[in-house]
């Protein structure tokens, strides 16, 4: 078993996002997953990620505020406890539309190189 307490997570800036304050809470350490980390996603009214894809899937879930999700022109919004897959390859947009803090925990696998 591998516990990491929320104090000791580290922050960490992914590309492509704005308005976001993100915190590693599982993986890129000795003893934590093999297969993808974790990361909690803060996102301040306004902020967002994209419009860019990965070459890999991402799982998103909400859970506080809301976040709406745009792809292939087709948009939704996200609320608290809503989840979504993103397939590999696929060009989403994420934004924070409303006037509060939305945060949502992000499951991604490693990239091949790491």
């Amino acid at each position: 078993m591998h516990i990491k307490r929320f104090k000791d997570a580290q922050p960490y800036e992914a590309p492509n996002h704005f308005g976001c304050y993100g915190l590693r809470l599982q993986g890129f350490e000795q003893g934590g997953p093999e297969n993808q980390w974790v990361g909690y996603s803060q996102f301040l009214p306004g902020g967002g990620a994209g419009p860019d894809s990965t070459p890999f899937e991402k799982v998103y879930v909400v859970l506080e505020g809301e976040m709406t999700l745009t792809i292939d022109g087709n948009t939704t919004t996200l609320g608290p406890l809503d989840s979504c897959t993103i397939p590999a390859g696929e060009v989403r947009l994420l934004e924070n539309r409303s006037n509060q803090t939305s945060k949502m925990l992000v499951v991604i696998p490693y990239p091949p190189e790491s």
